[in-house]
């Protein structure tokens, strides 16, 4: 394989400009003459008819040599330029020959400067699908995350920021939130991908949901436990619509491909209200309120003992998630201790009096 096939190659597969490669190709080997021949002016240069690299150095025509590193005779000057004449500066072809070790010098050139080239192309092509969902296929498995391939890319998704319990298994589809578009490789990709954060499940909502997508029904906040429960405050900017029931649909036809992509994780919809206290109710559900009172940033729920574990969840995530919505700390008050301290003020009140 010559170098036209070489580059050919590299414009089939990487779909990169044929000049700019036979520049960089040129660039690789001068760095290797010019590791081996510092103190020489170089150039090389590649002809497109043979697929050859030639390789010259300038020389001063004089009429006597005394140095033949830098300089050049007249006679033979005259060969390769009939106009040439002394005091003039001419590129020759250089004999100076380089080892393996200027080759590997070259070979690195070329390498980094086709990946500087490839990592722009991938940076133009998906800096504006920032904070966008993307499809791909699992590519690979690794200890730290999972590499995906995206078209011609790869793109990484970390551990930290997947769906806690979800299994990685190569060849299979996923979504994920591109989350950041790097301009350099980290390891083998320059895409961040997110299943994790409030954000992913934000942009689901959208693909998922015309009205959401048109803006009839508005995402106002979310606040998620990725793997166990999020929660979804929505509005509804048109009179005629139901935020809470145009997302979830009828039978839960809506709301079923968003639990779908995300594991069977739990959504709770709740409608946005400008009283904290209907908000609160709300969003500590499945657990059934009796009353709320609001105090600064406190926020104390009166319920039935039986409806403690629900209003709290699992290891405390229901009542943490419904405290992140609301934005108060959320104290739980069993409806049962409330009546005890009435019976027994009352019991004190009877004492005064008598």
């Amino acid at each position: 394989m010559n170098l036209n096939d070489v580059i050919n190659q590299l414009v089939e597969e990487k779909g990169l400009d044929r000049n700019l490669l036979n520049a960089i190709i040129c660039e690789g080997m001068l760095a290797a003459y010019k590791k081996k021949f510092p103190d020489f002016d170089l150039r090389v240069d590649y002809d497109k008819k043979t697929g050859d690299l030639e390789t010259k150095i300038k020389k001063i025509v004089v009429s006597s040599v005394d140095d033949e590193d830098r300089e050049i005779s007249l006679r033979k000057a005259k060969n390769i330029d009939s106009k040439a004449e002394a005091g003039n500066e001419i590129w020759v072809p250089f004999e100076g020959s380089i080892g393996r070790i200027e080759i590997l010098k070259a070979k690195q050139v070329i390498a980094d400067k086709i990946r500087s080239i490839e990592s722009e192309i991938v940076y133009k092509a998906f800096k504006d699908r920032e904070n966008t969902i993307i499809q791909g296929t699992i590519n690979r498995c690794e200890k730290g995350g999972a590499l995906i391939k995206i078209q011609d890319a790869l793109a990484f998704l970390p551990n930290s920021l997947s769906i806690p319990g979800e299994k990685c298994i190569v060849g299979y589809p996923i979504r994920a939130l591109l989350k950041e578009v790097l301009k350099e490789p980290r390891n083998e990709s320059q895409l961040i991908l997110d299943r994790k954060s409030p954000e992913f499940l934000k942009e689901l909502f959208e693909l998922e949901i015309p009205e959401v997508f048109e803006k009839l029904v508005e995402v106002k906040k979310i606040v998620r436990s990725a793997g166990y429960k999020s929660k979804v405050i929505v509005t509804s900017n048109d009179p005629n619509i139901d935020p809470v029931g145009t997302c979830i649909g009828v039978g839960g036809a809506r709301i079923k491909p968003i639990l779908k992509e995300i594991g069977g994780e739990r959504i709770d919809v709740i409608h946005w209200s400008d009283n904290p206290a209907a908000l609160i109710k709300d969003a500590l559900k499945p657990a059934q309120i009796e009353r709320v009172e609001i105090e600064d940033r406190v926020a104390k729920v009166w319920l039935d003992e039986d409806q403690r574990s629900l209003a709290i969840g699992k290891m405390g995530q229901n009542i943490s998630l419904a405290s992140q919505l609301s934005g108060y700390e959320i104290q739980l008050v069993e409806k049962a201790n409330n009546k005890k301290k009435e019976m027994e003020s009352e019991e004190q009140e009877q004492v005064y009096e008598e």
